[in-house]
């Protein structure tokens, strides 16, 4: 199976594209799995805070339970910022990840601000409902060097985006699964 491990900054269009994608793939049979970093925030990370140290054990938790369902045979679309190069290299370094880097220019995420995030961001320090450690704005976001996928959705559309990225986690579930059955057959042997 295969683990797509997006990035990119707050509404650049992770959880809109993993639904998307989540739905065509359920339509072809296949089993997917989102996990959404917004969500998971509610509950099993729910302990951590937004440094630099708890953003990355949330990460790895995220990841975890996405191994645990890949084992299973599940595709996982993980929808979470990841901000940092080393981290996303780290979970990286498994065969069955990918990874798929949502660029837009922080210029349009502060146009969209769907959540209005960006326009709490900006506040002036001395604004009590000023959002601090936002990623992009005050806290470190490290665009990836090295991303196997990178879709600009602020200058392609929503169907462009999903179908650009449902035929990317085909072909390389094609080749994910080529590669399972030949260390089957490496065993067998």
């Amino acid at each position: 199976m295969i683990l797509i491990q997006f990035t990119g900054l707050s509404g650049s269009g992770k959880t809109t594209l993993a639904k998307n994608v989540s739905y065509l793939l359920a339509e072809q049979g296949h089993k997917v799995e989102i996990i959404d970093g917004d969500v998971y925030r509610q509950t099993l990370c729910k302990d951590l805070g937004f440094s630099k140290e708890d953003r990355c054990e949330n990460v790895r938790r995220l990841f975890k339970v996405g191994q645990d369902f890949v084992q299973s045979k599940v595709i996982v679309l993980m929808s979470v910022i990841n901000p940092y190069e080393e981290l996303r290299n780290e979970i990286g370094q498994f065969s069955f990840v990918r990874t798929v880097f949502l660029d837009c220019s922080i210029d349009n995420l502060i146009k969209r601000d769907p959540k209005g995030l960006y326009k709490k961001a900006l506040l002036p320090d001395t604004d009590s409902n000023k959002i601090n450690n936002f990623t992009g704005i005050s806290a470190v976001y490290e665009v990836p060097v090295k991303a196997d996928l990178i879709i600009k959705t602020d200058s392609e559309s929503e169907t462009v985006s999903t179908n650009k990225l449902y035929t990317f986690i085909v072909d390389n579930l094609t080749d994910s699964v080529q590669e399972q059955y030949r260390l089957i057959n490496k065993i067998n042997l």
